[in-house]
């Protein structure tokens, strides 16, 4: 009996509309000291809002189970992307309720107004959808789901509490991979910004000869095969399949600077997971590479169905670390780990030219074996000073530090190029694209 009433005081709310029905009953007592024809209104006042406050306990405690909730959420959540989850709820009330519910999402989100309300009828069921957009790979634990049912009368609230707790993994942005995806599959890829890019020449793998047909380019005529048939014969010819396509990930500290919630390593893996998925449906065998100051992860290039998963899977769990690259032992494991020429996309980033020089001798030594595509970024927020207007003098100085940094990064650019190394400087929202269109451009030149 104890336990029974503890659960009924402990999810008993008292409203708003109450107190002020309290409080008009304190005013009518205290009025009636100084105005005795009042007689026994306050009094009658009184007991009316008692029977009231009785009525609507009654209503809202007499059905054990008056509502039913649980939260709808995929298996894992995408970082960086707006993620949609839902709250089913259902009423078994015999009247209109007004609900609120409280979903307890988990810390990192930093949000205090999950908060829902609705107005169910009887017996009505209903899915209430929201998005939370994740800024960090891991696992995120959600708590319990808390109901709020007020009838029509509104004196008091009852509380429902639904045990779903649980816990999600935030994996790279797979969302994206998806979008991407299902985009060229239906050769929309132009609509995100990919570029269609003119094949030059002929790719070196023949595959057949066939009879020549209205349309087809009189250079790839066969004039042996001609001769020996009697009719015009024309060579066909496939695009390179089976390149490897290696992904380097820097984990070092350079890549620790957040944009829009981000840190620069999250947009390097988000970039990462789609390129790799992109180089298999163009038939490549893609690879990954994660370095700081000592080796991180390595998947060997491959095109397996399975081999999108590995790679996910690695890149759910890399973190950067707080020391620099080890640029030695990057080019060691590219020596040992690669055996035929390759792409290398290198994710990294340069906030000045010595930082660059540092690397440079490394990188041209990987040049001389593989492609070597350099990808870097944009510090957008200096791009913002250096376009800001200087109203005195410590104005002009900011700007022109800006300045200086952006330009830098303009010669960096400069630099790689000098030395015969690919390179995209780019800002973070945009990196995704561009590394895209260079992978596309790079293959439709047969640089690789």
């Amino acid at each position: 009996m104890k336990n029974i009433f503890s659960l009924f005081y402990r999810n008993l709310f008292l409203t708003n509309r109450l107190f002020a029905g309290l409080a008009v009953c304190a005013v009518l007592f205290l009025l009636s000291f100084f105005f005795p024809w009042l007689g026994i209104i306050p009094e009658l006042f009184f007991w009316v809002l008692i029977l009231l406050f009785l009525a609507d306990a009654l209503m809202l405690y007499r059905t054990k189970k008056g509502v039913f909730a649980k939260r709808h959420a995929p298996e894992r959540l995408s970082n960086g992307d707006e993620n949609e989850l839902g709250i089913y709820i259902e009423s078994s009330y015999p009247f209109n309720i007004n609900v609120g519910i409280i979903d307890e999402i988990p810390f990192q989100f930093q949000k205090r107004d999950i908060l829902f309300k609705t107005i169910l009828t009887p017996h009505q069921h209903k899915l209430i959808n929201y998005l939370l957009r994740p800024t960090k790979r891991g696992e995120y634990e959600f708590g319990d789901i808390r109901v709020y049912v007020k009838s029509q009368l509104g004196l008091i609230r009852r509380r429902y509490n639904f045990s779903q707790a649980e816990t999600l993994p935030v994996y790279p942005s797979f969302l994206q991979m998806r979008k991407y995806e299902l985009m060229a599959i239906s050769n929309r890829l132009t609509e995100i910004g990919v570029k269609k890019i003119r094949r030059l020449g002929h790719s070196l793998e023949f595959e057949q000869v066939k009879n020549y047909v209205a349309g087809d380019d009189y250079r790839t005529i066969n004039w042996k095969a001609t001769a020996r048939r009697g009719d015009l014969m024309t060579n066909v010819y496939t695009d390179e399949k089976s390149q490897h396509v290696y992904c380097v990930i820097d984990k070092s500290r350079s890549m620790k600077m957040p944009f829009e919630g981000l840190s620069l390593l999250d947009y390097a893996i988000n970039a990462s997971l789609v390129l790799s998925n992109v180089a298999l449906l163009k038939e490549d065998k893609a690879g990954l590479i994660t370095i700081a100051e000592k080796l991180g992860s390595v998947v060997a290039a491959d095109r397996r169905p399975i081999q999108l998963n590995r790679i996910m899977e690695v890149l759910y769990k890399e973190k950067t670390r707080y020391l620099e690259t080890n640029m030695e032992l990057l080019y060691t494991t590219i020596r040992n780990v690669l055996k035929q020429r390759s792409l290398v996309v290198f994710f990294t980033n340069f906030e000045s030219m010595s930082a660059m020089e540092r690397q440079l001798p490394f990188l041209k030594r990987i040049s001389r074996f593989h492609l070597l595509l350099v990808v870097f970024f944009e510090n957008t927020e200096l791009e913002k000073l250096s376009e800001k207007p200087a109203g005195n003098v410590e104005d002009i100085y900011i700007k022109t530090i800006a300045e200086k940094f952006a330009y830098d990064k303009k010669l960096i650019v400069k630099e790689l190029t000098k030395h015969g190394i690919q390179s995209i400087l780019s800002t973070p929202q945009n990196l995704t694209i561009n590394t895209i269109n260079r992978y596309l451009e790079l293959k439709a030149k047969q640089k690789i």
